[in-house]
């Protein structure tokens, strides 16, 4: 028997001061004296990320990999973001794909990925999903696949892994699921979750842009087979990032330009890729790189970089959401969607006020400058599963490591004085 890993490393405190250093929004006048709890939506841009966009929209807004030089500096910095996010991700630089969104790189790939199906072959899908991961693969239904649906429980919003097994058959050929919600923020033991699919024939699609703001994953360590996330959401330019394995994007059908077919990159990309964003995208890289430098001593090849930096991030996180929600645990007027334990969920906390209106609560919270957010959020399955209706939906608070322990202390009181005096 193998002797047991050691334990990681104690985590530094993090610098918070540094890390908002970083992110020009907080030294921003018009946005002085609010605090952002809707980070769930889109994170602020750090730094390093806005100066990469500016640097090519200034120098190299040519036509990339051309002989000239303003066209090969445009096409290294291209390069560049996806050797440099592939190694932070765990995976190859020729696995890495570059989209408008999530939403849009899922349609496409469920597209991709249909030829190698025949009618009457299997996909199971979650009513816990964002639609991105949810629609695309249920709308190949019209065209002969059957759709099963692993379904959560209504009280709770979790999934049950053991449920899985029961779908799983002979013709499964995909299990599609969030590694957690963007409403309910219960992280899935996606894993566990790969393992049994896999063992039964099946591919696994993991949509992540609730769980990847929290620190970028080891995407090999998952085992899923394809990884979505937003960098608009990691504190980058408006991209989704898919990765695929080698061996599956061989095997998915093209959807670029013909001639581009022996092309890996453009195969999942028919419109083209953003140059310029492309090419910022190695400013969340930079980025990562510096809060690692300043919070650890010790030298790492970036994957381990990522996952001490996903550590130090959710530690801190978590420190932040556990008074949060021992506050809102003391009351009796708000239902808390997913678990109320913070080891257990993202940092993204949905609510339903039982005694005063969603969009009243939300005004009161807005005139007390707190951005937050309302609304479905695009997961109206889940809220419809756990009877909540999508109209007007929930109140939704998301923190990120930025967050410090004052804003969260003003919201606590901005709630207090938007939901009212408890009862007596």
């Amino acid at each position: 028997m193998p002797p047991p890993e050691p334990p990681p490393d104690p985590l530094p405190p993090l610098d918070t001061t540094f890390v908002r250093e970083q992110f020009p929004a907080f030294s921003e006048p018009s946005l002085a004296d609010w605090a952002f709890f809707e980070n769930a939506g889109g994170s602020y841009a750090c730094r390093q990320v806005i100066d990469r966009l500016t640097t090519f929209y200034t120098k190299t807004k040519v036509q990339p990999y051309q002989p000239y030089p303003a066209s090969q500096a445009a096409a290294a910095a291209m390069e560049e973001s996806h050797v440099r996010l592939a190694a932070y991700l765990g995976v190859g630089d020729d696995e890495i794909h570059f989209g408008p969104s999530t939403s849009q790189n899922t349609y496409v790939l469920a597209r991709a990925l249909r030829p190698l199906w025949r009618d009457g072959d299997e996909i199971v899908v979650t009513d816990q999903d964002h639609e991105a991961n949810s629609g695309a693969w249920r709308r190949l239904a019209e065209t002969g696949i059957v759709v099963r649906e692993w379904t959560i429980d209504p009280a709770t919003g979790a999934l049950d892994p053991a449920a899985l097994a029961d779908l799983l058959g002979d013709r499964t050929k995909l299990v599609a699921l969030p590694h957690c919600s963007n409403v309910v923020a219960e992280v899935n033991p996606l894993a566990e979750i790969s393992a049994l699919a896999h063992a039964a024939g099946a591919l696994v699609v993991a949509d992540g842009v609730a769980y990847a703001p929290h620190g970028l994953p080891d995407v090999a360590a998952l085992g899923a087979d394809v990884y979505l996330f937003s960098l608009y959401k990691t504190w980058g330019p408006h991209l989704g990032v898919m990765t695929v394995r080698r061996e599956l994007l061989a095997a998915a059908a093209n959807e670029g330009h013909f001639f581009n077919a022996g092309v890996p990159r453009k195969r999942l990309v028919p419109a083209g890729p953003d140059h310029a964003q492309v090419a910022a995208a190695a400013g969340v890289a930079d980025y990562l790189d510096l809060v690692d430098a300043r919070h650890f001593a010790a030298a790492a090849a970036p994957a381990e970089r990522g996952r001490r930096l996903a550590r130090l991030f959710q530690a801190h996180e978590s420190g932040l959401l556990a008074p949060l929600l021992a506050w809102l645990r003391g009351r009796d007027d708000v239902r808390i969607l997913g678990p109320d334990e913070p080891a257990r969920r993202a940092p993204t906390v949905s609510l339903l006020p039982l005694r005063r209106g969603v969009a009243e609560v939300h005004r009161e919270l807005t005139a007390r400058r707190l951005m937050t957010g309302r609304g479905h959020f695009f997961a109206v399955r889940p809220l419809a599963a756990m009877g909540v209706a999508t109209d007007p939906g929930v109140l939704r608070l998301s923190l990120l490591h930025y967050t410090t322990r004052d804003d969260v202390e003003r919201l606590i009181a901005g709630l207090e004085a938007a939901l009212g005096r408890q009862r007596a």
